[in-house]
């Protein structure tokens, strides 16, 4: 096997599947609220605060655990982070009310934001220069697989074996996991150390600030909808069950094959030519959700669709963020992570209010609104002094 600065190796794929176990732990839960709202006897709105939880706690946890843990070894630093997935998805199977089961969503989402920023860091030296930003691209690959597999496997899962039986499995496979990181994952040296008022120092940068600022509501107006999409496709097209796995599948799809598309086009484009399509395409499709889900076959059109300009906006905005500070690219991006969960865990929240108000057809269209507002700072960010675009190959 290669070692470490050898192209791409056998153990990047082991970096990928870690990612792929903590990345199911937080995706799957949009899968299990019909259950866990049926077997706890909770709104769904309510449920939906579960990956609220999971979120926000990722979000301050990343940066923070990002300085605590920077003299650690690399590779004790995965393991123990997959060991503290693990521990939070087996609490979660054995949690018997709701606010424990909240408590350990917290303990799962520690390990996730301790690993995923360790595990890109370790794939960067395990290969050679020209091949990082394709090692970087295949552990993040495992995130977008934990969206394909994870979420439809939750919604099919959780009506029949329960959410606490899918809960022990994402465990099982966390620990799993960490085995195979520990005994096939070579010791790599210690990065510096950066210290947390350093990291957050970047954000002074009113450009950055804006760019992050998208990034939050692209991610509110995208996963307000995701974290109910069940019970919304339900409502719009009358389907249930296994075919809801099934357009769940098409989202995932097309989430994956924006995410790699998208990556191409921002080395060809760059980075804000091709956020005004994504954009535009992304709100349009969005907002118009309860017209267009409204049989099985047009729900799937338009999950596929709208996987894939969601999943595309990613991979200009870190090239954009890089530009923006390229002494600290590794600390902006890192911040870009706290803002794509803050996001995420703002939507569970602001959903579930917008479907107790005025119900759960008109969460696109609000959810709509976000992203074009997202759509008007991307306006504002653009209109600034332009920065020669460069194609990234390495963000850390």
């Amino acid at each position: 096997m290669a070692e470490a600065g050898s192209p791409m190796s056998a153990r990047t794929y082991l970096l990928a599947a870690g990612a792929f176990t903590v990345g199911t732990s937080g995706y799957i839960l949009s899968g299990l609220l019909p259950a866990v709202s049926r077997e706890l006897d909770v709104s769904l709105s309510t449920a939906g605060q579960l990956l609220t939880v999971f979120a926000l706690s990722y979000a301050v946890a990343a940066p923070v655990l990002a300085a605590l843990t920077g003299r650690w070894d690399r590779r004790k630093l995965l393991v123990a982070a997959l060991l503290v997935s693990a521990l939070g998805n087996v609490l979660s199977a054995l949690a018997p009310n709701y606010p424990l089961l909240l408590a350990a969503r917290v303990v799962s989402a520690l390990g996730a934001a301790a690993y995923t920023p360790a595990a890109t860091l370790v794939a960067t030296v395990l290969t050679t220069p020209e091949h990082r930003g394709r090692a970087v691209a295949t552990v993040f690959g495992g995130l977008t697989f934990s969206l394909i597999l994870g979420v439809p496997a939750g919604s099919l899962l959780g009506g029949t074996i329960g959410y606490q039986t899918v809960f022990a499995a994402v465990g099982a496979a966390s620990l799993i996991a960490a085995g195979m990181v520990g005994l096939g994952v070579p010791r790599v040296a210690t990065p510096p150390v950066v210290g947390l008022r350093e990291r957050l120092a970047v954000a002074a940068d009113r450009r950055v600030m804006t760019v992050l600022a998208m990034t939050v509501l692209a991610c509110l107006a995208a996963f307000s909808v995701f974290t109910y999409i069940s019970p919304l496709l339900a409502a719009t097209a009358g389907v249930h069950g296994t075919v809801i796995s099934l357009l769940l599948f098409a989202y995932g799809v097309g989430g994956a094959i924006g995410n790699s598309l998208s990556g191409r086009l921002t080395d060809r484009f760059g980075s804000r030519r091709l956020l005004f399509v994504i954009f535009a395409v992304f709100t349009a499709v969005l907002a118009t959700l309860p017209l267009t889900a409204t049989t099985t076959a047009t729900a799937g059109v338009a999950l596929f669709v709208w996987g894939l300009f969601t999943w595309s906006v990613n991979p200009p905005i870190q090239n954009w963020l890089i530009e923006l500070a390229p002494a600290g690219g590794g600390l902006v991006l890192s911040l870009n992570a706290s803002a794509i969960y803050l996001g995420v865990g703002l939507s569970g929240l602001f959903g579930g209010l917008v479907i107790d108000t005025v119900g759960i057809t008109l969460l696109p269209p609000i959810a709509g609104v976000l992203a074009l507002a997202a759509f008007g700072l991307l306006i504002r960010a653009s209109r600034r002094p332009r920065v020669p675009e460069q194609p990234v190959l390495l963000p850390v």
